[in-house]
């Protein structure tokens, strides 16, 4: 890597992390201010989003320690480095907000068959500090979103908190010249909800790439018959793939050749492999092992040998 790029590289990772701290701090805020109004306004929604909100906090937190721990150099213990650390933020990230949202919808649910008051004026203006609070750290985080899962996990929180903002914000009109005091546990749940469905499709990505899956994005067979059209290479077998992070996509098989070859040769012929791998399935990481009519088993994926015993 060239000393410039190095520097570019340090000085966005030190932006990154200014803006996660800096969304720390006005999530955090964002939560004293809604427990207060929530407990002097008796909006449930409010202490929804406050809870949302604090569930952000500590999603941030998290998001800004992975993020630092990902860039530790690899080690003997973990030859990977600490990449995935930001994964498992994301899996605990989100695992937390769902359990917090279906919390949240049974509180909702009572509050909708026992209605109480809710003081409108106090939570109209506690919604609008929260919505301008999270319009700002989403503001912050957008750019690095696209960029990683730990920090769109954190992303989709302030997002999902800012559609609860403006939802309380219009509740609280609602409440204030309609009187109906359900309005504010029906925002709750329905905040609740979309939540939730935005948090699957964090998690269950997470669990993918944990679980060492394959990317969905990628056909093993279609890439099986690639490498195999190689005039030189009779079969791909015990294959592996599966993504080290969000970007990384690693691959590894063995290849059988249809001649024996200098170990020159088939230098040459892992180059070619790893060029078809990286430009057509935008493959990172590759580890093939060439070989030349020794494998009895010549399955793409290699099943576990069953204990004879």
């Amino acid at each position: 890597m060239h000393i410039e790029e190095h520097i570019g590289h340090s000085h966005n990772d030190h932006q990154t992390s200014a803006r996660l701290l800096s969304s720390v701090f006005l999530n955090a805020l964002i939560t004293v201010v809604e427990i207060t109004g929530g407990i002097f306004s008796n909006s449930l929604a409010l202490i929804s989003d406050a809870i949302h909100n604090l569930s952000d906090t500590l999603a941030l937190i998290l998001a800004w320690l992975a993020h630092k721990m990902s860039g530790k150099k690899p080690d003997t213990r973990r030859t990977f480095g600490y990449q995935r650390v930001e994964i498992l933020s994301a899996f605990v990230n989100t695992s937390v907000l769902t359990a917090i949202s279906i919390y949240l919808i049974y509180n909702a649910i009572i509050r909708i068959l026992y209605p109480e008051p809710v003081k409108a004026g106090l939570m109209f203006i506690v919604a609008g500090i929260g919505l301008l609070f999270n319009l700002v750290s989403v503001f912050f985080l957008h750019h690095d979103s696209r960029s990683s899962l730990n920090i769109k996990a954190a992303y989709l929180h302030l997002l999902g908190d800012t559609f609860s903002s403006f939802a309380v914000l219009v509740g609280a009109v609602l409440i204030y010249y309609i009187h109906i005091n359900w309005i504010d546990p029906a925002l709750t749940f329905l905040i609740s909800i979309i939540i939730i469905f935005q948090a699957y499709k964090i998690l269950r990505q997470s669990v993918e790439i944990l679980m060492q899956s394959t990317p969905s994005r990628l056909d093993l067979k279609e890439i099986k018959d690639a490498i195999e059209a190689h005039p030189l290479i009779r079969n791909v077998h015990h294959v592996h793939c599966w993504q080290l992070q969000d970007h990384d996509v690693l691959y590894e098989a063995h290849i059988d050749a249809t001649k024996d070859m200098t170990l020159s040769e088939s230098n040459h012929l892992r180059d070619e492999i790893e060029t078809l791998l990286k430009e057509r399935f935008r493959i990172t990481h590759t580890t093939l092992q060439i070989e030349f009519a020794c494998c009895d088993d010549t399955d793409m994926i290699k099943q576990p040998r069953k204990d004879k015993s």
